[in-house]
């Protein structure tokens, strides 16, 4: 079964960093096309960040100068450094992989995520 592995969420303060990490399911080829996504309280899943294969970047509008999504090739892994952040990042972050063209719309089934929360 196709399970992708997200961890490091916590409870942070406004303005604090917070790094995420999604180890992908070994069930799929190593590296592929990654995204991040976020269900916020009361709201629906959305698309954050993704990372291709070779490792070029797309960045919501919200999160371009504070989010960063990077990769570990050797460790099948790929991250999602969150800075700056804001009460409204608050959420439940999801990885998954995405079909290319289609905006971001995600493959696999979900995973249990890791919970972001900012607050003072």
């Amino acid at each position: 079964q196709v399970q992708h592995a997200e961890s490091g969420g916590g409870l942070v303060q406004p303005g604090d960093s917070l790094r995420l990490s999604c180890v992908i399911s070994e069930a799929v080829d190593r590296n592929p096309a990654m995204a991040w996504y976020r269900q916020s309280p009361g709201k629906e899943r959305e698309w954050v960040a993704a990372i291709t294969r070779p490792g070029t970047t797309d960045l919501e509008a919200s999160v371009k100068g504070r989010f960063t999504c990077s990769r570990d090739y050797a460790k099948n892994t790929v991250y999602l450094q969150m800075d700056s952040l804001k009460p409204e990042d608050t959420g439940v972050y999801y990885c998954n992989r995405y079909y290319a063209g289609i905006g971001y719309q995600p493959v696999d089934p979900w995973g249990r995520g890791t919970q972001v929360t900012v607050s003072s």
